[in-house]
């Protein structure tokens, strides 16, 4: 059954918080997939990767490069998986399908979003009732990860 990690961002934004756990992911060997909503957010995803950190990047393209199925980590709009990545974030509220093909989903969600917030609810909700081992993480003041659920 896949791993169902749910992010509720209250202290920082998407773009600061989704590097590091892309980071852990690639250290661990895992091929990651981002599903953005829109094309324009996957486009500045993809720009801010390159520059996140002064001392390194992430390696990563988008569905639009050459060669998506050769990439660690592919930022996507599309359900699509040419990369074969084993661990799938779902951020900006992008339509989750076809989790059960993941080893880690992760729905990542602007807790100042109301159609984020209620379209993760809605998520937590069905994944829940198909059986899936799901975990809620929310953000503390300084920005770090507590388990809640």
């Amino acid at each position: 059954m896949t791993d169902v990690l749910f992010y509720h961002l209250t202290e920082s934004k998407l773009e600061d918080a989704l590097p590091p756990l892309i980071d852990k992911s690639v250290e661990r060997g895992w091929q990651v997939a981002i599903q953005t909503r829109e094309p324009a957010r996957r486009d500045s995803l993809d720009a801010h990767l390159w520059t996140h950190r002064e001392d390194s990047f992430l390696p990563h393209g988008t569905d639009e490069s050459e060669m998506p199925d050769k990439q660690p980590v592919l930022l996507t709009v599309s359900p699509d998986n040419p990369n074969r990545a084993i661990v799938r974030f779902f951020v900006d509220g992008a339509e989750a399908s076809g989790i059960e093909t993941y080893q880690r989903v992760v729905f990542m969600f602007d807790g100042y979003d109301q159609e984020q917030l209620e379209g993760t609810r809605a998520q937590w909700k069905k994944l829940k009732g198909e059986g899936h081992n799901l975990t809620y993480w929310q953000q503390t003041q300084d920005g770090r990860w507590e388990k809640k659920a």
